[in-house]
């Protein structure tokens, strides 16, 4: 079972979405990355890996990570301000920079 939260920042509105099951996947037989969410157990079994979310801070770019490498850097703006969108709370929005992202306490879906 996977929960959802979305982080909304106070000033702007600007929303992001997470789910705590984050992205598994695994290659179907022509390699080609598939993805696999809860109901689906069969696909679930077969998963190797799990694509992060995270968000750039610099510039407001959300992306997948895989869980094999490190987000070093945002892949629109090259800054190092990339962090998880499970750990936006609290965190200066980009795209006013005013405000800053809390946790949505009216959206809390469940899959």
């Amino acid at each position: 079972m996977a929960e959802g939260r979305r982080f909304v920042c106070d000033e702007c509105g600007n929303s992001v979405e997470v789910w705590s099951d984050g992205n598994p996947y695994y290659f179907d037989t022509r390699g080609k990355k598939q993805y696999a969410y809860h109901p689906d157990h069969e696909a679930l079994a077969k998963c190797i890996g799990n694509d992060e979310d995270v968000y750039c801070l610099g510039c407001g770019r959300e992306f997948r990570v895989d869980s094999n490498h490190v987000a070093d850097c945002c892949l629109k703006c090259s800054s190092q301000e990339v962090v998880s969108t499970s750990e936006l709370g609290d965190r200066r929005c980009p795209k006013c920079s005013r405000g800053v992202f809390r946790i949505d306490p009216d959206w809390l879906p469940i899959s």
